[in-house]
């Protein structure tokens, strides 16, 4: 989905907003993963400055980085409550919808290359709200904590409380990336071979002991689990159950990238109906697998 403003007489106002659009795209994102979300609190932020800047008694934006981030951030905490709701009564894992690269974009733009891995976004959902934005805004984006206090409107003294909690929280969770991109990327592939061609050997070759399997369907994509699945043999088990019951008239797979990660796309009759990525051990086996086929999730996809 490509965000664009409704048209206004005043350029100025519109490029301004755009000079930060990847910014705010990317800082938001992070603290949602979900990219329809993201995209309408970005619309909302928008309106909000353009109708500023339409108020002839209104104070002059000084900053407008500050000014938008702001205003993003909170957008995002408020949508962040109607999110968790709607993950209450969600049917199986949530994963984050997947921010697929233009494959005319093999360096990544600005907001794809300060997106946070899969892997990542996994573990931030288990951060308070206003744990998982200051995260997002110090350990990401480098702002101080005198900053995130003002776009939070905390305490310096808060945010700092805040940024600890969060670090501890994180500690040993969050994983550490090591694999040179290129292996990643043929382990994916190798992994996807082995599911398609029905190999059990070569895909019992890719996994780890202990891998983990998440699949997110919303209960409205094709899903064999709607729990996580451990352990090398389960997951096997589960993935050539699902190479069984491929469509008849057989799949495409795409392989772009979700952030900085590898991602395997299976499309059918053109249509996307599976994102997979995968999370590799210091091993370069796969510890964990992250498979989306929430069509919602997967409408963006091309």
């Amino acid at each position: 989905m490509t965000y664009r403003p409704p048209n206004t007489a005043d350029d100025d106002v519109t490029e301004r907003f755009l000079s930060y659009r990847e910014l705010l795209f990317s800082v938001v994102y992070n603290m949602l993963g979900s990219v329809i979300d993201t995209e309408d609190v970005l619309q909302e932020v928008w309106l909000a400055w353009a109708a500023r800047h339409r108020d002839p008694e209104a104070a002059p934006v000084r900053n407008p980085r500050s000014y938008l981030v702001r205003a993003a951030a909170n957008q995002a905490l408020a949508r962040r409550v109607e999110l968790s709701r709607r993950q209450e009564t969600y049917i199986g894992p949530w994963l984050p919808e997947p921010l697929v690269r233009a494959e005319d974009d093999a360096a990544g733009s600005a907001e794809r290359r300060e997106t946070l891995s899969t892997a990542v976004l996994v573990v931030l959902e288990t951060l308070s709200p206003l744990e998982r934005a200051v995260f997002v805004l110090h350990d990401v984006f480098g702002f101080d904590h005198a900053e995130i206090a003002t776009i939070l409107d905390r305490s310096p003294a808060a945010v700092r409380q805040l940024a600890t909690r969060a670090r501890r929280h994180l500690h040993g969770r969050r994983p550490r990336r090591t694999t040179e991109p290129e292996v990643h990327a043929e382990v994916t592939e190798r992994f996807a071979a082995a599911v398609l061609g029905g190999d059990l050997q070569a895909l019992l070759a890719v996994l780890a002991p202990e891998v983990t399997l998440w699949t997110d369907s919303g209960g409205r994509g094709p899903a064999v689990e709607l729990r996580p699945v451990h352990g090398r043999d389960e997951v096997a088990r589960v993935f050539m159950t699902v190479a069984a019951t491929l469509p008849a008239g057989g799949v495409d797979v795409r392989y772009r990238w979700v952030a900085d990660d590898p991602c395997a796309l299976v499309f059918s009759g053109g249509v996307p109906f599976g994102a997979v990525v995968v999370d590799l051990d210091a091993g370069n086996r796969i510890a964990a697998i992250y498979s989306i086929t929430n069509p919602d999730k997967l409408s963006g996809i091309h």
